[in-house]
């Protein structure tokens, strides 16, 4: 039986959004994967190193579509409302493990995003 997907979405769902952007909620998304596996009894499967594994398949599935493309393909993707559908739902799956992942492990993803900037700003200065 499948634990997945990640992005479980549920159809004719309501997306819950920043009142300031109008724009979906990381950390309401969050939780409303943790519930949707929650709803399921999934926990038991959502280890850090289950987690890992689903989210290596499903960057792997995005790898997938550029595998055989060009670069100036590649630049094209969405074009194609067919590919476009399929990378958007690859992105979602990607992105949906990665904050399940983070959920287990009490990562805070943007705060580890704004940390890793930060190191790499240090680490790669302008004219350096």
């Amino acid at each position: 039986m499948s634990r997945g997907p990640g992005a479980g979405g549920r159809p004719g769902a309501v997306t819950e959004h920043s009142e300031h952007s109008g724009r979906p909620d990381l950390a309401a998304l969050q939780r409303r994967l943790a519930e949707f596996a929650a709803a399921r009894h999934w926990q038991p499967y959502h280890t850090p190193k289950n987690l890992v594994v689903a989210l290596s398949v499903e960057a792997s599935e995005l790898v997938e579509i550029f595998q055989w493309l060009t670069p100036e393909e590649s630049a094209r993707v969405m074009a194609d409302p067919e590919t476009a559908h399929r990378v958007r739902d690859e992105i979602a799956d990607v992105l949906a493990y990665l904050l399940q992942l983070c959920e287990v492990l009490g990562v805070d993803p943007l705060v580890a995003l704004e940390a890793k900037i930060d190191r790499n700003e240090r680490r790669f200065p302008l004219g350096g």
